[in-house]
């Protein structure tokens, strides 16, 4: 799996604490949305998906998400800008947003906090690394 890598049973198992979490997931990779699916619904999440930033707009308003994750590469409407929207929106600025990327330079992960990001996740990325940071993201917002 490009990307992503799963879990074991233990880790999902400790992941009690993110029952009923509502998480988007935008991806234009259909490796990667499927396997960060996954994992979420396997820690007890409630999941959305999203090819782009275009059709996250429509989807973020209705699923009203506790955390997003958005890759920064993609068509239409990339990360940066999705982010951006995201935090100008006053119903939706305090939801915390984790960029993904391949692209590991400081100049992305500053701009990514620029436009609002809390966390940035380099691809690849293992299982235990993408629900610390999910784990990270709500506890930030439960505080």
């Amino acid at each position: 799996m490009a990307g992503l890598q799963p879990m074991n049973d233990a880790d999902a198992d400790a992941d009690s604490d993110l029952r009923g979490a509502r998480v988007l997931v935008i991806d234009d990779s259909k490796t990667i949305r499927r396997a960060a699916e996954g994992l979420l619904i396997k820690a007890g999440c409630e999941v959305r998906t999203a090819e782009d930033g275009f059709e996250a707009l429509g989807k973020i308003m209705e699923f009203k998400p506790d955390l997003v994750f958005v890759d920064i590469m993609m068509p239409r409407l990339d990360g940066y800008h999705t982010c951006a929207l995201i935090k100008a929106n006053a119903q939706l600025r305090d939801t915390p947003v984790v960029m993904l990327s391949s692209k590991d330079g400081l100049f992305d992960r500053a701009k990514g906090r620029l436009v609002g990001a809390g966390l940035y996740l380099s691809k690849p990325f293992t299982g235990k690394e993408f629900i610390d940071a999910v784990r990270g993201s709500l506890r930030r917002i439960a505080d």
